[in-house]
């Protein structure tokens, strides 16, 4: 995970594998960022702003900010310890130089404006960059152009200003409305910049070159200082540090939500139409990458997340819709802009259309989430108590109704096991949490008899005596490995079948370490990164902690392809990164699976 070392990374098509991207990002906005020292996305201001650089989706005429050596050359890339900056090695016949980026902060926190540094140093020799320039159009929603001021020049893009900002020693050979190019020759000790501010409809301010480069160190003391202060005590500490780093990038910091993933349309099978926006918060995302910061020891972050989720709730209530904006407005309606998608996987999409789906395990997810957070030693105040209790009524009303389930499948809905387990969760944290004084007991006799009655009709309706297992949902013989979310029901409902079930998950959805989401995807898709982890979750929980162990020394070997960063879905067969990324899911359960081998679980925590 420390370091990775590629000699002349190629492009097919224009299109930059998957996992040879890394990100940076401030807690607002995310780049990712080839192995070739091509920034092909960048979504500013915001993560789910339309995107200044878009070339991953669209390689002919998408936007991207390159620096590249002109020779051939070989490439080491690696974070800095316990940090989101990122520093590359080109390597070429002539030279060495260090390029280091980052996309800044201050000391206060983060910029009023987006700062995209990279810094070039000189090694050995001497390295001569190729720089580009070429604005986005906002996935063909508007025309760039090039406008010149006192300060210099700036490029309008919508109502997104920004600007190049370079030393002295970079040579501007070309300046267009779509495009500026330059030059840079890095001699041994020699330090130079390369730096892009924006801003969406406010005043640029124009920082010295100085200050952008002082500023990368402002923001590594910042990330290492966070770190530091993380409360993780337990097995595999380089991995958990790494996923909480990645899921800092997803953690909106104007508004606390949690986004998904930081990139759109990435496809789960290549050439295939899965291919979805997460550039929102869903609230079963959110709930999990909260625990995941909980056991990480990210007081702050935690609770921000959870103040956000619960007014965003209650501000667009009774019912919770399944996805937000990072606003906490609603998603809009998807729509499909004429690009041509990553490796020509169509159709590209803008905004979710499962923002108005109805997926019962939402109870489930919060209810955890709210023991979890007072058992971590936090407290909840009157208005979200009342939200909790009002959505475990929900929940014992509803809980009989069929669901489109957690992995949003199209089409008719059904009685899937995950959800009413989720259900069975939910009714057991609300009876603990009015046992305990936190929220109102007034139904609590009915939500202890509802729990149980949910417990029935999952041992009559769900189990599959042909298959030895809990099944996909009720009618079919299929699995569904989610249920590895829901231990808790086989720790105090039937652990037998739930361990009999996660047998059967890894015999039939398993390809090593490797898990699909349910039964006939493997068709359709690449194997789940997170499957993986919630089954050494689940394992752990449930005692066997000998082959939770395994697993998960099997399975991070299996997706560490790149500096640590997490794609949504790996290919078994070639161990092609596939999917949104960074991936909170996948972060989250890495990060939930180590503290579980670690013996911190949280007793009454569920999921």
């Amino acid at each position: 995970m420390s370091k990775r070392q590629v000699a002349n990374p190629g492009r097919e098509e224009g299109f930059a594998p998957l996992g040879d991207y890394a990100a940076i990002g401030e807690g607002r906005s995310v780049a990712l960022i080839a192995l070739d020292g091509a920034i092909d996305w960048w979504c500013a201001p915001s993560m789910d702003s339309p995107p200044l650089f878009d070339r991953l989706l669209e390689p002919e005429v998408g936007g991207y900010f390159s620096l590249t050596p002109r020779d051939d050359y070989r490439v080491e890339r690696h974070y800095r310890n316990n940090s989101n900056v990122l520093e590359t090695t080109f390597i070429t016949r002539s030279g060495q130089a260090r390029v280091t980026e980052s996309i800044n902060s201050n000391t206060a926190g983060r910029l009023p404006w987006c700062e995209l540094a990279r810094r070039v140093e000189g090694l050995e020799g001497e390295v001569t960059f190729d720089i580009c320039f070429h604005a986005g159009t906002r996935t063909e929603t508007v025309s760039p152009w090039l406008q010149t001021t006192p300060m210099g020049r700036v490029y309008n893009v919508g109502h997104l200003m920004a600007m190049l900002r370079c030393s002295e020693d970079v040579e501007i050979t070309a300046c267009c409305d779509r495009y500026t190019e330059g030059t840079l020759t890095a001699r041994e000790g020699q330090r130079s910049m390369v730096a892009l501010l924006a801003t969406e409809g406010q005043p640029l301010a124009v920082p010295s070159i100085d200050s952008i480069d002082e500023r990368i160190e402002v923001s590594d003391f910042a990330w290492r200082d966070w770190v530091e202060k993380l409360d993780f005590d337990g097995d595999y500490p380089e991995w958990v540090y790494r996923s909480a780093l990645a899921l800092k990038f997803l953690l909106y910091s104007p508004s606390g939500a949690i986004a998904a993933a930081a990139t759109t349309s990435l496809p789960e099978r290549l050439g295939g139409d899965k291919n979805y926006d997460y550039r929102y918060a869903w609230v079963r995302d959110a709930c999990l990458m909260i625990k995941a910061f909980v056991h990480a020891g990210a007081i702050e972050e935690s609770q921000a997340a959870f103040s956000w989720l619960t007014r965003t709730i209650r501000r667009h209530g009774p019912d919770m819709r399944v996805c937000y904006t990072l606003k906490g407005d609603l998603i809009p309606a998807e729509t499909h802009p004429p690009l041509t998608g990553y490796k020509h996987s169509q159709p590209v999409r803008v905004g979710n259309n499962a923002r108005d789906q109805i997926q019962l395990g939402m109870y489930g997810d919060m209810l955890a989430t709210a023991t979890l957070f007072i058992d971590a030693g936090h407290i909840i105040d009157i208005d979200t108590a009342r939200l909790l209790g009002d959505l475990a009524n929900q929940c014992a009303d509803r809980w009989r109704i069929r669901d489109a389930g957690i992995w949003e499948l199209p089409g008719d809905y059904q009685h899937y096991t995950h959800s009413k387990m989720a259900c069975w969760l939910a009714l057991t944290h609300a009876v603990q949490l009015a046992e305990e004084g936190h929220i109102e007991p007034t139904w609590k006799d009915r939500w202890k008899r509802e729990k149980d009655r949910i417990a029935e009709w999952v041992e009559t309706h769900c189990w599959s005596e042909a298959r030895g297992a809990y099944v996909f949902h009720e009618g079919v013989e299929g699995l569904d490995a989610a249920l590895c979310l829901t231990h808790r029901f086989g720790a105090e409902v039937n652990r037998e079948r739930m361990l009999s079930t996660y047998r059967a998950i890894r015999q039939e959805l398993g390809r090593g370490p490797l898990i699909y989401r349910y039964s006939g995807v493997h068709e359709e898709e690449g194997a789940f990164v997170a499957c993986s982890f919630w089954m050494v979750e689940a394992l752990a929980a449930l005692g066997e902690k000998e082959e939770a162990r395994k697993l998960m020394d099997e399975a991070l070997e299996a997706t560490n392809g790149n500096l640590g960063l997490l794609t949504e879905m790996v290919d078994p067969s070639t161990g092609e990164h596939l999917g949104n990324v960074p991936q909170g899911l996948s972060h989250l359960a890495q990060i939930c699976a180590a503290n579980a081998l670690s013996g911190r679980v949280v007793e009454d925590a569920g999921y």
